[in-house]
């Protein structure tokens, strides 16, 4: 019989507080000994494993406290960017490395014939030197000409009078403050003389009253659009719009200018109707959301700003504020569709896409953004990782000019075996790693929603990450940052319907402020079927045809 003790150890326990302990010679004592010394070994055993685990927890919670660490002190401190430290590393040698290069003299034996000597080119490339003012013909032009005076135009010489011989030309740019002007309107009223000098009614006609944005408002379109422009594009808090317009001449407290920004609101949100039904009907829409506080009893209440954004035929960001993160929100706001839904891995998004024929896509950029973070707990792991999804990338740079269908044949031809390697590779690492490990969090995340990252290999028209929306986002936080808070549900709709028609306008490379200034004056006077008229890209395409004809 074999035990899995030595019969030395087993001796010693016998012999414990006594030197002359003798064994008993019958085979029940000696049995139940035995067993007892077998009770004994496994409750050490499992001690010994208690500690081990214990020991191993405390390893991973100490990784995890390291990785909590090193994120603070990236939100404070370090890049925003997500990237490998030690690819940041590397890139910072390369850097230095190309500075040394620029340094360093050309041999003329190098160059090519009837090239552009190396040095030069390189400097001018670094430098563009001071730009030509003359060349700016959109600036409006204010000529001074300065002349001599008369006791200046005699020679010093001869006394004779000097003549003219040319010019010196020099530009230079100068900045004139805005400035508030008074607009007088004069309604003239008539009326008949004739049916008054009867003792009749008489008839009288007051000349037609011009549209305004505001019923009675005390602000014309371009100081309504210049407020909005400022606040939802420019990120300026009502309260510093304050202090400028206070300099400039004339005081309009942040309480009038937010009442003004949701008179626009009410006046707009049939546009912005509109620009949501479009974007409806995309094939592709991207979603992102982020906290939006609101004011409350006691604290904040952490409201929500959602945006979708439309695709490349529905070229339009649409935002949306609603009072939680519930999925209620995005539901009410995609009703009917039925497409492709892009977005990070936010549980929400299930009960939205569940019982519809909406297709859910995933973010690479976030599933990157995680295997970094846990970068300090296996950065071999992290780095071959990124370079995986580096390689995906690459491939989308190469399709960036490419139609859907051609995108889609050269995912189906090159990126589709990387996704199956790398599916291969992130099991095997998560063999080897323990389940609580910030790297095996990492690969869950990614394998828990594979077949939603998948999706746009089997889609030319889906792009590979959700930056889009995450880049609309970013500018909400900026907001965020500068106005801390909305007062009421009412302003975060003014805020969703204002920040809509700014980031489309940002999107379409117009400038907001004329736009909506023109918005503002024809709008009131529009009906439902000129409104389509009025969206920000049509509005630039009407901007053009005139320039094309000329």
């Amino acid at each position: 019989m074999t035990y899995p003790f030595s019969l030395t150890s087993t001796y010693e326990v016998a012999e414990i507080g006594s030197n002359s302990f003798e064994l008993p010679e019958d085979s029940a004592s000696l049995r139940a000994l035995v067993q007892q010394l077998l009770l004994a070994h496994g409750q050490q055993q499992r001690r010994a494993d208690e500690q081990s685990r214990q020991k191993e927890q405390l390893q991973v919670e100490l990784v995890h406290v390291k990785l909590e660490l090193e994120r603070y002190k990236k939100w404070y401190y370090g890049p925003r960017a997500d990237r490998l430290r030690t690819a940041g590393d590397l890139a910072q040698l390369l850097l230095r490395f190309a500075e040394d290069l620029d340094r360093k003299p050309i041999h003329p034996d190098d160059v090519p014939p009837h090239a552009e000597p190396e040095e030069e080119r390189r400097r001018v490339l670094r430098r563009k030197g001071r730009c030509h003012l003359a060349n700016f013909e959109n600036l409006p032009v204010s000529t001074h000409v300065y002349e001599l005076s008369e006791s200046e135009h005699a020679c010093s010489c001869c006394g004779l009078e000097r003549r003219e011989i040319g010019a010196e030309e020099s530009w230079q740019v100068e900045y004139l403050p805005g400035h508030f002007e008074r607009i007088h309107h004069v309604r003239k009223k008539y009326a008949c003389t004739h049916c008054e000098s009867n003792g009749e009614n008489p008839s009288i006609q007051t000349t037609k009253k011009p549209e305004t944005a505001i019923d009675k408002g005390l602000a014309g379109p371009g100081l309504l659009a210049y407020i909005v422009t400022s606040k939802y594009s420019d990120y300026l808090p009502l309260y510093r719009l304050e202090d400028i317009f206070q300099r400039q001449g004339f005081e309009i407290s942040r309480a009038t200018q937010s009442v003004w920004c949701g008179d626009v609101a009410d006046l707009v949100e049939p546009l912005y109707a509109l620009m949501a039904e479009r974007v409806r009907t995309s094939h592709v829409v991207a979603t992102d959301d982020t906290i939006l506080p609101m004011q409350s009893k006691g604290k904040t209440a952490k409201a929500r700003m959602w945006v979708y954004v439309g695709d490349q035929t529905h070229p339009y960001n649409v935002f949306n504020f609603t009072l939680d993160r519930g999925r209620d929100g995005p539901k009410r706001f995609l009703k009917d569709y039925n497409q492709v839904l892009l977005a990070d891995a936010y549980g929400g998004y299930n009960g939205v896409v569940t019982g519809n024929q909406i297709t859910r896509a995933g973010c690479w950029a976030h599933m990157k953004r995680k295997i970094i973070d846990a970068e300090k707990a296996a950065p071999e792991i992290a780095r071959e990782a990124v370079e995986r999804v580096r390689d995906l990338y690459a491939i989308e740079r190469q399709a960036k000019d490419a139609t859907a269908e051609q995108r889609f044949q050269m995912r189906q031809q090159q990126s589709a075996p990387l996704l199956a390697a790398l599916r291969e590779q992130l099991l095997i690492w998560k063999e080897q790693l323990l389940p609580r490990h910030p790297m095996a969090e990492a690969i869950n995340y990614a394998l828990g929603q594979w077949n939603e990252l998948n999706v746009f290999c089997s889609d030319g028209a889906v792009p590979i990450d959700n930056n889009v929306s995450e880049r609309e986002m970013k500018r909400i936080v900026l907001n965020r940052k500068n106005s801390l808070f909305v007062g009421n549900p009412r302003g975060g709709r003014t805020a969703a319907i204002l920040a809509s028609l700014t980031s489309t306008c940002r999107r379409h490379d117009i400038d907001p402020q004329l736009y909506l200034t023109q918005l503002l004056v024809n709008l009131p006077s529009a009906t439902i079927r000129q409104l389509h008229a009025w969206l920000p890209d049509q509005w630039k395409q009407r901007q053009a045809e005139p320039l094309a004809n000329i």
